[in-house]
């Protein structure tokens, strides 16, 4: 019996992963880049939400409520540094930690402090260095919820 697809376009659900490192929304419209992310991550514990474009994801993250939201720049509807900054303006995402995963030019930096951005990866990115900072990010949300160690 051959597999069917019975998942249409529109938001990935990753599966729930017990004791997983963390929550990760993974938004890019690119799918390659997005799949990419997503198992590189989840290669290392974290569990991953994806969204297409900024859009969506304001729409789908109060429901997925991640630790982390990684952002393209370049994306139709709704860019990377509209994203950070909407997510910035509202009261329940305002600490949510946001990584930049583009090109990261000399304008796409400025204007990613200026949206409130946390960190930025570079694509061509290596694997290693995105679990780094997104694991850096997921523990300095948890400390930040916290009281701070000594």
């Amino acid at each position: 019996m051959g597999k069917t697809r019975t998942r249409g376009p529109g938001a990935t659900y990753s599966r729930v992963v017990p004791g997983a490192s963390g929550r990760v929304l993974v938004v890019d419209d690119n799918k390659v880049i997005r799949q990419l992310i997503k198992v590189n991550l989840e290669l290392e514990g974290f569990e991953v939400v994806t969204a297409a474009d900024g859009a969506e994801c304001l729409d789908v993250v109060h429901q997925v409520r991640p630790d982390v939201v990684t952002l393209d720049v370049v994306m139709p509807r709704l860019d990377g540094f509209g994203t950070a900054s909407q997510l910035r303006a509202d009261p329940r995402t305002r600490d949510l930690p946001v990584a930049i995963v583009s090109a990261c030019t000399q304008y796409e930096v400025e204007a990613g402090v200026a949206a409130g951005v946390d960190a930025f990866v570079a694509k061509p990115f290596e694997p290693a260095e995105l679990v780094r900072i997104v694991r850096r990010l997921v523990e300095r949300k948890r400390v930040a919820a916290g009281p701070r160690p000594g």
